[in-house]
């Protein structure tokens, strides 16, 4: 009985708002639980490969979605044994612009990522835009994470994301759903933040994610020492918040499992 891997991307539309960091960590921390995981960088600049000690000039995402590799011959390994990766650098600034004479050309990825099996999960870093990468990450995905930085313009980006998504769900992937708003480099002693993350309690509770990750000095220095929160500072508030996410999402994942078993087949 094969079980199927649970794919999510983590995007937003605006950079800086702690994208890369959480696909790292979130990714480390099921991994470190035991699970078996694999991150797919899909920014061009890479940074969630480097932020894992990978090489610069290893093969990856734009090999694969130009067919000229496989999945097998683009998955290296990390410092974690559960935890493999699929890297990006800046050649795959080249396949957003070569993608755009392909036929489907938003489901390339979606083809050639085959047999994923083995993974219960799979994290895909997308780039900070809403461009044919990311459109290609959201169409193979289960889920999207969306990570949220409490700032004056952040529910317009928000709101602005969740109607793209609503278009992607209708014409691209039906079974696209939202795994949750993160609230990200959070500092509860600003005014603003406390205000940001009561606007988002107000008119997005359904989506808001319990756990919140703070401001962490720990949590910024981890990716310039290519090493995940855990292993870099295991014992910072930042690790101590991914380490909650991880079991959000988990047990998220397992409660959808067990309402597809019982729910009655339509």
């Amino acid at each position: 009985m094969g079980a199927m891997s649970k794919i999510i991307s983590i995007a937003n539309q605006k950079g800086g708002v702690g994208k890369t960091t959480t696909a790292i960590n979130l990714s480390a921390s099921i991994a470190l639980s035991g699970k078996k995981v694999l991150l797919i960088d899909v920014d061009p600049q890479g940074n969630a490969s480097s932020g894992l000690g990978i090489a610069e000039d290893a093969k990856g995402v734009y090999e694969l979605m130009m067919g000229e590799a496989s999945v097998e011959e683009v998955t290296c390994s990390t410092e974690i044994e559960t935890l493999k990766i699929i890297p990006s650098r800046v050649d795959l600034t080249g396949a957003e612009i070569e993608l755009v004479t392909r036929e489907s050309r938003e489901t390339v990825l979606k083809r050639v990522l085959d047999n994923l099996d083995e993974y219960e999960f799979v994290v895909i870093d997308c780039p900070p835009s809403l461009g044919l990468l990311t459109l290609n990450a959201l169409a193979v995905s289960n889920s999207v994470l969306i990570p949220m930085q409490c700032e004056y313009y952040a529910l317009q980006g928000l709101s602005h994301l969740l109607k793209t998504l609503k278009l992607v769900k209708k014409s691209i992937n039906q079974d696209l759903k939202v795994e949750g708003i993160l609230l990200t480099m959070f500092d509860s002693r600003t005014l603003l933040a406390t205000q940001v993350k009561e606007q988002v309690q107000k008119y997005f509770s359904d989506f808001l994610l319990k756990s919140v990750i703070p401001r962490n000095v720990r949590l910024s220095e981890a990716p310039s020492h290519g090493k995940p929160i855990m292993l870099y500072a295991g014992r910072s508030r930042g690790a101590d918040s991914y380490v909650e996410l991880a079991k959000e999402i988990i047990s998220r994942s397992k409660a959808e499992t067990k309402t597809s078993l019982t729910g009655s087949a339509a």
